[in-house]
């Protein structure tokens, strides 16, 4: 309940902050809406940011979804194998120099304009803090329990199968909780550079009309969708590690 409040208190305490800087400076509604211009727009244009907002959900848990199990298979081949550290490892940190809007264009070039480019976005983006969290859970596995395993004649594979990934999954945890967070981005930011659908396509036809409010609707659609599959996805892993510990 003290949870309740304190977002409530929050939330009317941002709202009362947005009202006063529209109403201090005089801002005219193309410039920044008041939120209760935006709360009129988000009820009388619902269907239509619903519909965009399906579009763009559909590609940010497809991503997430994927994200998730090509960054622990690549986190799990990294632990086994040395040579793969060497080798690979160094063009996936290489890979994060590169910003993500250069590879946007060119990701629309190969994939089109519909759902497979948004979605390889918000793989890409949250591929490295998956695999990187989950890689250093495994490499931190405590001694003692390798020790253990290989007196009772444990090969290098019941090694990871049964020590290291169990013991690293808080790990594998923390980097889901990070993805669902990026996965959004990643979406958003393919949808900018080339959709017809999507939010992030939505706020940017509202900009080019001047639908300032329209846009501010659909940025908070956004970031209440952002929040719940991050409640989501971090209450999934307290649930899933619970279940693992018992």
């Amino acid at each position: 309940m003290n949870r309740v409040l304190i977002l409530a208190a929050s939330t009317a305490l941002a709202l009362g902050l947005w009202q006063a800087l529209v109403v201090l400076a005089s801002l005219p509604p193309f410039i920044l809406p008041g939120p209760a211009r935006v709360a009129e727009t988000l009820w009388g244009s619902r269907a239509l940011i619903a519909e965009h907002g399906l579009i763009t959900a559909v590609e940010v848990l497809i991503g997430l979804a994927l994200g998730a199990v090509l960054g622990g298979a690549s986190a799990i081949g990294l632990a086994a194998s040395p040579v793969a550290r060497r080798l690979i490892r160094p063009m996936m940190v290489f890979s994060q120099a590169i910003p993500v809007f250069a590879l946007a264009p060119i990701l629309t070039l190969w994939l089109g304009y519909g759902l497979a480019s948004k979605i390889a976005m918000a793989l890409l983006i949250i591929y490295f803090p998956v695999t990187s969290a989950f890689f250093d859970a495994l490499m931190r596995t405590p001694q003692p329990l390798l020790d253990l395993g290989r007196v009772m004649g444990a090969n290098p594979a019941r090694l990871m199968w049964h020590i290291r990934v169990p013991a690293a999954l808080p790990g594998f945890a923390t980097g889901l909780r990070l993805a669902a967070v990026y996965a959004p981005i990643g979406a958003i930011i393919g949808e900018w550079v080339g959709a017809s659908k999507g939010l992030g396509y939505l706020m940017l036809l509202a900009n080019g009309r001047a639908k300032t409010d329209l846009m501010f609707a659909a940025l908070i659609v956004l970031a209440v969708f952002t929040l719940l599959l991050h409640r989501a996805v971090d209450a999934g892993c307290r649930r899933w590690l619970d279940n693992q510990a018992a």
